[in-house]
Protein backbone atom coordinates (compact mmCIF):
# COMPACT_ATOMS: atom_id res chain seq x y z
CA UNK A 1 0.00 0.00 0.00
CA UNK A 2 1.43 3.31 -0.94
CA UNK A 3 2.32 4.92 2.59
CA UNK A 4 1.51 8.31 1.50
CA UNK A 5 -1.97 7.57 0.62
CA UNK A 6 -4.99 5.45 2.21
CA UNK A 7 -7.47 3.86 -0.32
CA UNK A 8 -10.88 3.01 0.59
CA UNK A 9 -10.54 -0.31 -0.09
CA UNK A 10 -7.37 -3.23 -0.67
CA UNK A 11 -8.49 -6.94 -0.79
CA UNK A 12 -6.95 -8.73 1.94
CA UNK A 13 -5.04 -11.84 1.08
CA UNK A 14 -4.75 -14.82 3.53
CA UNK A 15 -1.50 -16.22 1.66
CA UNK A 16 -3.00 -19.32 0.47
CA UNK A 17 -4.88 -18.03 -2.15
CA UNK A 18 -2.20 -19.09 -4.54
CA UNK A 19 -1.27 -22.66 -2.88
CA UNK A 20 -4.93 -23.50 -3.22
CA UNK A 21 -5.39 -22.10 -6.80
CA UNK A 22 -2.22 -24.19 -7.77
CA UNK A 23 -3.81 -27.09 -6.19
CA UNK A 24 -7.36 -26.52 -8.66
CA UNK A 25 -5.40 -25.62 -11.74
CA UNK A 26 -3.16 -29.23 -11.29
CA UNK A 27 -5.86 -31.11 -10.43
CA UNK A 28 -7.33 -31.43 -13.71
CA UNK A 29 -10.62 -30.20 -12.51
CA UNK A 30 -10.78 -26.74 -13.38
CA UNK A 31 -14.16 -26.05 -14.46
CA UNK A 32 -17.28 -25.75 -11.80
CA UNK A 33 -18.47 -27.61 -8.96
CA UNK A 34 -14.93 -29.86 -8.32
CA UNK A 35 -13.21 -29.91 -5.17
CA UNK A 36 -12.74 -26.46 -3.83
CA UNK A 37 -17.12 -25.76 -4.79
CA UNK A 38 -17.61 -28.73 -2.72
CA UNK A 39 -15.49 -27.08 0.39
CA UNK A 40 -17.28 -23.84 0.34
CA UNK A 41 -20.15 -25.59 0.02
CA UNK A 42 -19.94 -27.65 2.93
CA UNK A 43 -18.45 -25.08 5.17
CA UNK A 44 -21.62 -22.33 4.90
CA UNK A 45 -24.09 -25.17 5.13
CA UNK A 46 -22.35 -26.36 7.94
CA UNK A 47 -20.82 -22.98 9.90
CA UNK A 48 -24.59 -21.07 9.37
CA UNK A 49 -27.23 -23.66 8.82
CA UNK A 50 -28.25 -22.98 5.43
CA UNK A 51 -30.16 -26.14 3.73
CA UNK A 52 -28.30 -25.55 0.97
CA UNK A 53 -26.06 -23.17 -1.12
CA UNK A 54 -24.84 -22.85 -4.70
CA UNK A 55 -21.28 -20.58 -5.64
CA UNK A 56 -22.35 -18.43 -8.26
CA UNK A 57 -19.79 -16.27 -10.22
CA UNK A 58 -21.40 -13.06 -8.42
CA UNK A 59 -24.22 -11.90 -6.26
CA UNK A 60 -25.47 -10.26 -9.61
CA UNK A 61 -25.90 -13.88 -10.45
CA UNK A 62 -27.37 -15.46 -6.94
CA UNK A 63 -30.02 -12.76 -7.36
CA UNK A 64 -30.99 -13.77 -10.92
CA UNK A 65 -31.26 -17.10 -9.85
CA UNK A 66 -33.75 -15.94 -7.03
CA UNK A 67 -35.79 -14.04 -9.48
CA UNK A 68 -36.00 -17.72 -11.77
CA UNK A 69 -36.66 -19.77 -8.40
CA UNK A 70 -39.75 -17.24 -7.64
CA UNK A 71 -41.19 -17.73 -11.21
CA UNK A 72 -40.95 -13.75 -11.51
CA UNK A 73 -42.98 -13.01 -14.55
CA UNK A 74 -44.21 -9.61 -16.63
CA UNK A 75 -46.69 -7.90 -14.75
CA UNK A 76 -45.45 -8.88 -11.14
CA UNK A 77 -44.33 -6.65 -8.24
CA UNK A 78 -41.15 -7.38 -5.97
CA UNK A 79 -41.03 -4.58 -3.23
CA UNK A 80 -37.37 -3.88 -2.45
CA UNK A 81 -35.56 -0.15 -0.89
CA UNK A 82 -34.69 2.37 -3.34
CA UNK A 83 -31.27 2.60 -1.60
CA UNK A 84 -29.17 -0.64 -2.79
CA UNK A 85 -27.11 -1.27 -5.96
CA UNK A 86 -28.68 -1.96 -8.96
CA UNK A 87 -28.25 -5.52 -9.08
CA UNK A 88 -31.46 -5.84 -6.54
CA UNK A 89 -33.69 -4.40 -9.27
CA UNK A 90 -31.67 -5.84 -12.31
CA UNK A 91 -32.19 -9.34 -11.34
CA UNK A 92 -36.06 -9.14 -11.34
CA UNK A 93 -36.53 -6.48 -13.94
CA UNK A 94 -34.64 -8.51 -16.43
CA UNK A 95 -37.95 -11.49 -15.78
CA UNK A 96 -40.12 -7.93 -16.25
CA UNK A 97 -41.46 -7.46 -12.71
CA UNK A 98 -42.28 -4.12 -11.75
CA UNK A 99 -40.20 -2.28 -8.83
CA UNK A 100 -42.49 -0.99 -5.73
CA UNK A 101 -39.57 1.02 -4.16
CA UNK A 102 -39.92 1.59 -0.23
CA UNK A 103 -38.03 4.23 1.54
CA UNK A 104 -35.23 3.48 3.96
CA UNK A 105 -35.65 4.13 7.58
CA UNK A 106 -34.74 7.40 9.16
CA UNK A 107 -31.65 6.13 11.68
CA UNK A 108 -30.14 3.76 8.84
CA UNK A 109 -30.60 2.91 5.22
CA UNK A 110 -32.28 -0.30 5.68
CA UNK A 111 -35.68 -0.68 4.12
CA UNK A 112 -38.43 0.75 6.39
CA UNK A 113 -40.76 -2.09 7.46
CA UNK A 114 -43.43 -0.20 8.23
CA UNK A 115 -43.80 1.70 4.53
CA UNK A 116 -43.92 -2.18 2.93
CA UNK A 117 -47.50 -2.92 3.92
CA UNK A 118 -48.95 -0.11 1.42
CA UNK A 119 -46.80 -1.48 -1.54
CA UNK A 120 -48.77 -4.66 -0.95
CA UNK A 121 -51.50 -5.19 -4.28
CA UNK A 122 -52.56 -8.59 -5.71
CA UNK A 123 -49.81 -8.43 -8.26
CA UNK A 124 -47.05 -8.85 -5.53
CA UNK A 125 -44.57 -11.88 -5.35
CA UNK A 126 -42.34 -10.89 -3.41
CA UNK A 127 -40.22 -8.81 -0.68
CA UNK A 128 -36.47 -8.28 -0.85
CA UNK A 129 -34.86 -6.41 2.08
CA UNK A 130 -31.59 -5.26 1.44
CA UNK A 131 -29.17 -6.08 4.60
CA UNK A 132 -27.39 -2.61 4.51
CA UNK A 133 -23.40 -2.22 5.77
CA UNK A 134 -23.81 -5.78 7.10
CA UNK A 135 -26.56 -4.83 9.51
CA UNK A 136 -30.00 -6.92 9.54
CA UNK A 137 -33.52 -5.29 7.90
CA UNK A 138 -36.24 -5.87 10.44
CA UNK A 139 -37.14 -9.17 9.54
CA UNK A 140 -39.76 -10.26 11.90
CA UNK A 141 -41.93 -7.29 10.04
CA UNK A 142 -41.09 -8.61 7.25
CA UNK A 143 -41.45 -11.94 7.54
CA UNK A 144 -44.68 -11.50 9.00
CA UNK A 145 -46.28 -9.12 6.13
CA UNK A 146 -44.78 -12.09 3.90
CA UNK A 147 -46.71 -14.75 6.17
CA UNK A 148 -49.98 -12.30 5.49
CA UNK A 149 -49.89 -12.07 1.75
CA UNK A 150 -48.14 -15.29 1.28
CA UNK A 151 -44.82 -13.91 -0.40
CA UNK A 152 -41.47 -14.75 -0.84
CA UNK A 153 -39.02 -13.27 0.90
CA UNK A 154 -35.10 -13.17 -0.80
CA UNK A 155 -32.63 -12.03 1.34
CA UNK A 156 -29.94 -9.36 -0.66
CA UNK A 157 -27.32 -10.40 2.18
CA UNK A 158 -24.71 -8.87 -0.50
CA UNK A 159 -22.82 -7.64 2.62
CA UNK A 160 -24.13 -9.48 5.55
CA UNK A 161 -21.78 -12.06 5.77
CA UNK A 162 -21.33 -13.69 9.07
CA UNK A 163 -24.25 -10.78 10.81
CA UNK A 164 -27.03 -12.12 12.26
CA UNK A 165 -30.82 -11.13 13.72
CA UNK A 166 -31.57 -12.02 16.74
CA UNK A 167 -28.75 -14.99 16.49
CA UNK A 168 -29.84 -16.21 13.21
CA UNK A 169 -27.55 -15.70 10.50
CA UNK A 170 -28.14 -13.38 7.65
CA UNK A 171 -29.21 -15.10 4.24
CA UNK A 172 -31.13 -17.66 6.58
CA UNK A 173 -34.57 -16.09 7.60
CA UNK A 174 -35.97 -15.76 3.78
CA UNK A 175 -36.87 -18.47 1.48
CA UNK A 176 -34.02 -17.00 -0.95
CA UNK A 177 -30.60 -15.42 0.02
CA UNK A 178 -27.92 -13.99 -2.38
CA UNK A 179 -24.33 -12.86 -0.85
CA UNK A 180 -21.40 -11.17 -2.35
CA UNK A 181 -17.78 -11.69 -2.87
CA UNK A 182 -16.91 -9.05 -4.75
CA UNK A 183 -13.49 -7.57 -3.62
CA UNK A 184 -14.92 -4.63 -1.50
CA UNK A 185 -16.60 -7.42 0.97
CA UNK A 186 -15.13 -9.01 3.96
CA UNK A 187 -14.06 -12.04 2.24
CA UNK A 188 -13.93 -12.14 -1.56
CA UNK A 189 -12.94 -14.12 -4.75
CA UNK A 190 -12.50 -10.60 -6.82
CA UNK A 191 -15.65 -11.83 -8.18
CA UNK A 192 -17.70 -14.25 -6.52
CA UNK A 193 -20.97 -14.67 -4.84
CA UNK A 194 -23.87 -17.38 -3.71
CA UNK A 195 -27.30 -18.45 -3.47
CA UNK A 196 -28.45 -19.69 -0.37
CA UNK A 197 -31.52 -21.80 0.10
CA UNK A 198 -33.93 -22.04 3.26
CA UNK A 199 -36.83 -24.16 1.31
CA UNK A 200 -36.48 -27.21 0.34
CA UNK A 201 -38.94 -27.25 -2.56
CA UNK A 202 -36.26 -24.57 -4.48
CA UNK A 203 -33.35 -27.16 -4.23
CA UNK A 204 -33.67 -29.02 -6.89
CA UNK A 205 -34.93 -26.95 -9.93
CA UNK A 206 -32.05 -24.36 -8.61
CA UNK A 207 -29.31 -27.02 -8.91
CA UNK A 208 -30.52 -26.93 -12.54
CA UNK A 209 -31.28 -23.32 -13.20
CA UNK A 210 -27.19 -22.91 -11.80
CA UNK A 211 -26.15 -25.66 -14.37
CA UNK A 212 -27.62 -23.88 -18.01
CA UNK A 213 -30.73 -25.93 -17.24
CA UNK A 214 -29.50 -29.24 -17.35
CA UNK A 215 -30.14 -31.96 -14.79
CA UNK A 216 -26.29 -32.45 -15.03
CA UNK A 217 -25.58 -32.13 -11.02
CA UNK A 218 -28.10 -35.20 -10.88
CA UNK A 219 -26.46 -37.29 -13.13
CA UNK A 220 -22.80 -36.96 -11.75
CA UNK A 221 -24.42 -37.92 -8.26
CA UNK A 222 -25.41 -41.29 -9.81
CA UNK A 223 -29.15 -40.32 -9.52
CA UNK A 224 -29.91 -40.35 -13.24
CA UNK A 225 -28.28 -42.45 -16.19
CA UNK A 226 -28.32 -39.50 -18.55
CA UNK A 227 -28.47 -35.19 -18.01
CA UNK A 228 -30.25 -33.12 -20.76
CA UNK A 229 -31.80 -29.69 -20.90
CA UNK A 230 -34.81 -29.59 -18.66
CA UNK A 231 -35.46 -26.08 -17.55
CA UNK A 232 -33.95 -22.64 -18.29
CA UNK A 233 -30.72 -21.63 -16.73
CA UNK A 234 -27.64 -20.23 -17.29
CA UNK A 235 -23.81 -20.86 -16.71
CA UNK A 236 -24.14 -19.73 -13.02
CA UNK A 237 -21.72 -21.59 -11.39
CA UNK A 238 -17.84 -20.14 -10.95
CA UNK A 239 -14.62 -21.86 -11.92
CA UNK A 240 -12.36 -24.08 -9.10
CA UNK A 241 -10.23 -20.99 -9.36
CA UNK A 242 -12.27 -18.76 -8.16
CA UNK A 243 -13.93 -21.49 -5.12
CA UNK A 244 -10.16 -22.19 -4.45
CA UNK A 245 -9.24 -18.74 -3.86
CA UNK A 246 -12.81 -18.19 -1.69
CA UNK A 247 -11.98 -21.36 0.47
CA UNK A 248 -8.26 -19.46 1.54
CA UNK A 249 -10.57 -16.86 2.75
CA UNK A 250 -13.40 -18.90 4.97
CA UNK A 251 -10.60 -20.33 6.56
CA UNK A 252 -9.37 -17.35 8.27
CA UNK A 253 -12.91 -15.60 8.54
CA UNK A 254 -12.74 -15.19 12.37
CA UNK A 255 -9.23 -13.55 12.12
CA UNK A 256 -10.61 -11.13 9.06
CA UNK A 257 -13.75 -10.27 11.30
CA UNK A 258 -11.86 -10.07 14.54
CA UNK A 259 -9.85 -6.93 12.44
CA UNK A 260 -12.03 -5.47 10.47
CA UNK A 261 -14.77 -5.08 13.65
CA UNK A 262 -11.94 -3.52 15.62
CA UNK A 263 -11.49 -0.75 13.01
CA UNK A 264 -15.00 -0.32 13.12
CA UNK A 265 -15.06 -0.08 16.71
CA UNK A 266 -11.74 2.24 16.78
CA UNK A 267 -13.96 4.94 14.00
CA UNK A 268 -16.84 4.60 16.39
CA UNK A 269 -15.39 5.19 19.93
CA UNK A 270 -13.18 8.27 17.84
CA UNK A 271 -16.24 9.63 16.12
CA UNK A 272 -18.70 9.29 18.51
CA UNK A 273 -18.10 12.87 19.93
CA UNK A 274 -17.65 14.90 17.37
CA UNK A 275 -20.63 13.60 15.61
CA UNK A 276 -22.75 14.69 18.43
CA UNK A 277 -21.51 17.99 18.52
CA UNK A 278 -22.03 18.56 14.41
CA UNK A 279 -25.44 16.54 14.02
CA UNK A 280 -23.48 14.11 12.22
CA UNK A 281 -25.01 10.58 12.04
CA UNK A 282 -23.02 7.21 12.66
CA UNK A 283 -24.15 3.57 11.80
CA UNK A 284 -26.85 3.14 13.95
CA UNK A 285 -27.15 -1.31 14.86
CA UNK A 286 -30.29 -1.83 15.90
CA UNK A 287 -31.01 -3.92 19.39
CA UNK A 288 -32.34 -6.89 16.92
CA UNK A 289 -29.01 -6.67 14.62
CA UNK A 290 -25.44 -7.59 15.26
CA UNK A 291 -22.28 -5.39 12.87
CA UNK A 292 -20.17 -7.75 10.99
CA UNK A 293 -17.53 -4.97 10.65
CA UNK A 294 -18.65 -4.64 6.69
CA UNK A 295 -18.53 -0.31 6.42
CA UNK A 296 -18.34 2.48 8.57
CA UNK A 297 -20.16 5.62 7.05
CA UNK A 298 -21.41 8.97 8.48
CA UNK A 299 -24.63 10.79 7.46
CA UNK A 300 -23.92 14.72 6.93
CA UNK A 301 -26.84 17.17 6.70
CA UNK A 302 -26.53 18.00 3.68
CA UNK A 303 -24.15 17.88 0.42
CA UNK A 304 -22.25 20.46 0.76
CA UNK A 305 -21.28 19.02 4.08
CA UNK A 306 -20.36 15.88 3.03
CA UNK A 307 -18.41 17.39 -0.41
CA UNK A 308 -16.00 19.51 1.93
CA UNK A 309 -14.98 16.06 3.79
CA UNK A 310 -14.85 14.17 0.96
CA UNK A 311 -12.31 17.00 -0.34
CA UNK A 312 -10.73 17.52 2.24
CA UNK A 313 -9.90 13.79 2.88
CA UNK A 314 -8.77 13.70 -0.40
CA UNK A 315 -6.01 16.77 0.39
CA UNK A 316 -4.67 14.27 3.41
CA UNK A 317 -4.37 11.44 0.69
CA UNK A 318 -7.71 9.76 2.10
CA UNK A 319 -9.60 7.68 -0.37
CA UNK A 320 -13.63 8.50 1.26
CA UNK A 321 -16.62 7.67 -1.24
CA UNK A 322 -20.84 7.87 -1.32
CA UNK A 323 -22.87 5.19 -1.67
CA UNK A 324 -25.80 4.11 -3.88
CA UNK A 325 -27.90 6.84 -6.09
CA UNK A 326 -31.71 6.33 -5.52
CA UNK A 327 -32.88 3.68 -7.75
CA UNK A 328 -36.20 5.46 -8.17
CA UNK A 329 -34.71 8.37 -9.74
CA UNK A 330 -32.15 6.70 -11.50
CA UNK A 331 -31.96 7.36 -15.48
CA UNK A 332 -33.35 3.99 -16.39
CA UNK A 333 -35.93 3.59 -14.07
CA UNK A 334 -37.29 7.11 -13.25
CA UNK A 335 -39.76 7.29 -16.02
CA UNK A 336 -41.41 3.73 -14.86
CA UNK A 337 -41.56 4.56 -11.19
CA UNK A 338 -45.06 5.82 -10.31
CA UNK A 339 -44.77 5.97 -6.15
CA UNK A 340 -44.09 8.75 -3.92
CA UNK A 341 -41.31 10.71 -2.71
CA UNK A 342 -38.66 8.86 -0.41
CA UNK A 343 -37.15 11.68 1.19
CA UNK A 344 -34.96 8.95 3.47
CA UNK A 345 -33.73 7.66 0.32
CA UNK A 346 -32.77 11.03 -1.18
CA UNK A 347 -31.28 12.37 2.05
CA UNK A 348 -28.18 8.99 2.04
CA UNK A 349 -27.86 9.54 -1.28
CA UNK A 350 -26.54 12.75 -0.94
CA UNK A 351 -25.15 12.88 2.71
CA UNK A 352 -23.66 9.34 3.21
CA UNK A 353 -19.78 8.82 3.25
CA UNK A 354 -18.22 5.47 3.90
CA UNK A 355 -14.69 5.99 5.25
CA UNK A 356 -11.99 3.45 4.37
CA UNK A 357 -12.42 -0.56 5.84
CA UNK A 358 -10.30 -3.07 5.09
CA UNK A 359 -8.32 -5.44 7.00
CA UNK A 360 -4.53 -4.12 6.86
CA UNK A 361 -5.72 -0.28 7.63
CA UNK A 362 -2.89 0.09 10.48
CA UNK A 363 -3.64 2.15 13.47
CA UNK A 364 -2.03 4.91 12.69
CA UNK A 365 -4.31 5.42 9.29
CA UNK A 366 -6.90 4.87 11.43
CA UNK A 367 -5.50 7.84 13.78
CA UNK A 368 -4.98 10.24 10.71
CA UNK A 369 -8.42 9.58 9.42
CA UNK A 370 -9.90 10.41 12.34
CA UNK A 371 -8.13 13.55 13.00
CA UNK A 372 -8.77 14.34 9.67
CA UNK A 373 -12.48 13.79 10.04
CA UNK A 374 -12.66 16.04 13.08
CA UNK A 375 -10.44 18.88 11.76
CA UNK A 376 -13.19 19.68 8.86
CA UNK A 377 -14.65 22.54 9.05
CA UNK A 378 -18.10 21.81 8.52
CA UNK A 379 -19.66 25.34 8.78
CA UNK A 380 -17.22 26.62 6.55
Amino acid sequence: MDKLRIPFNKPYLTGKEMHYMYQAIYSGKISGNGMFTQKCHGYFEQRFGFKKVLLTTSCTDALEMCAILADIKPGDEVIMPSYTFVSTALAFVRQGAKIAFADSRSDNPNIDADHIEGLINERTRAIVPVHYAGISADMDKIIALADKYRLLVIEDAAQGIDSFYRGKPLGTIGHLAAFSFHETKNINAGEGGMLAINDERFIKRAEIIWEKGTNRSEFFRGEVNKYGWVDTGSSFLPSEIIAAYLYAQLENLDDIQKRRKKIWETYYEGLSGWSKENGIMLPFIPDYATNNGHMFYMVFNDISERTRMIDQLKKNSIHSVFHYLSLHKSQFYNDKYEGSELPNTDHYTDCLLRLPLFFELTDEDLEKIIETVKSVNLNS
